[in-house]
């Protein structure tokens, strides 16, 4: 096949994130099969307008605050002179509109919505822009079949009055080579809490910081440690300063993967607080490292983290019941234990090669003709 795919950014961006590891391993797939695919992203600083790695082709137009613009033509121009299969659209930030654009069928995949948390994120003028642009996926898109990471995104979909059969739930893989058990290695002294991904207003990291303030009240030798930057950085080393946290919270910043790994498997719990997730991949990837979790009782979140079984879920921004939950986790060895090795069982389960399987399956479902009778 040829095929297409669209996304805000590519893999060398450096503000790359989860979305686009997900497309990537999925492209990754289709080139290993033989398949043929090019990338269309958007500029970032330094970045050249055509790019090549691990067999994708990448073509950078517009820039992060035209690129639902820029982009749509410029596809429209490349299919022109290089007639795809299917398009992959991969909608986790303002859509493209691409049904509106191109003749060839395309194929939306989404990890999640905003809806209204967009609101915790920016100013409302924007996130009312942000919703408007949301609000209009169903009749764009009415005649394509969507790809979501999880049960809860598919619930969302349906709701917002795409067709359930339309759309098929494939989950996310995990690179075991990376995320993984480190011989050798052992726990931290100090009970240790890890949170990493990216610092966004959305994200709920102040919920953690709020939750671990009580968590010292009852140990004393708690350590945070949060990993990753972005702009809701600034604000939350502010509330760790006004809640006297400054020697017991590190902020490490931006970390290389290996690093974060042997960090994880140093550390004795994992928490998001965040009010929706795609999926929740760094909690299975915790989960790999042998880390039970602690997270919201929300969508994404819900699917990635077993209750009672890898971790626990609890009430969006309840930072008692946070508390209480990883205070039962860090100070019950047996309960631990358990977790520890039920979150490794779980993300055992998940693997690229099988969700690189059954997206090109759906591909050549849907992005070839079918034999007419």
């Amino acid at each position: 096949m040829n095929l297409v795919a669209v996304n805000w950014r590519d893999m060398r961006d450096p503000n790359a994130g989860g979305a686009e590891v997900h497309l990537y391993k999925i492209l990754r797939h289709m080139v290993e099969r033989g398949h043929r695919v090019t990338w269309f992203s958007s500029k970032f600083p330094g970045a050249s307008d055509f790019d090549s790695y691990d067999g994708i082709d990448v073509v950078r137009r517009g820039n992060w605050y035209n690129a639902n613009y820029v982009i749509p033509r410029a596809v429209k121009t490349f299919l022109k002179k290089e007639p795809a299969d299917l398009v992959i659209e991969d909608i986790n930030k303002i859509p493209f509109y691409l049904p509106l654009h191109v003749d060839v069928p395309v194929m939306p995949v989404i990890p999640h919505l905003f809806g209204t948390t967009v609101f915790r994120e920016t100013n409302p003028l924007f996130a009312l822009y942000v919703l408007a642009w949301e609000f209009m996926i169903p009749r764009v898109y009415r005649n394509c079949k969507f790809v979501a990471i999880s049960p809860s995104t598919k619930v969302d979909l349906v709701r917002r009055g795409i067709q359930e059969k339309n759309v098929d739930v494939v989950y996310c893989g995990l690179d075991h080579d990376r995320y993984r058990i480190i011989d050798g290695l052992t726990r931290y002294d100090a009970p240790t809490i890890v949170h990493f991904g990216r610092m966004r207003k959305y994200k709920a990291i102040d919920v953690v910081i709020k939750a671990f303030a009580r968590i010292r009240e009852k140990l004393p030798n708690a350590k945070l440690v949060i990993i990753g930057d972005g702009p809701a950085l600034t604000n939350l080393q502010s509330l760790s300063a006004h809640l006297e946290l400054d020697e017991a919270i590190e902020f490490t910043g931006r970390m290389e993967t290996d690093k974060m790994v042997e960090t994880l498997n140093r550390s004795h719990l994992f928490m998001n607080a965040s009010p929706k997730e795609g999926w929740g991949l760094t909690v299975v990837e915790a989960n790999a490292c042998g880390v039970p979790v602690i997270g919201s009782d929300r969508p994404g979140l819900r699917d990635s983290i077993l209750h009672k079984k890898t971790g626990f879920l609890v009430e969006y921004g309840d930072v008692e019941g946070l508390a209480a939950r990883a205070l039962e986790l860090l100070t019950d060895g047996e309960l631990w234990e358990r977790m520890s090795r039920a979150g490794l069982e779980w993300a055992q389960s998940m693997t690229w090669e099988r969700t690189g399987q059954e997206m090109e399956r759906l591909f050549l479902r849907d992005g070839l003709p079918q034999p007419t009778k």
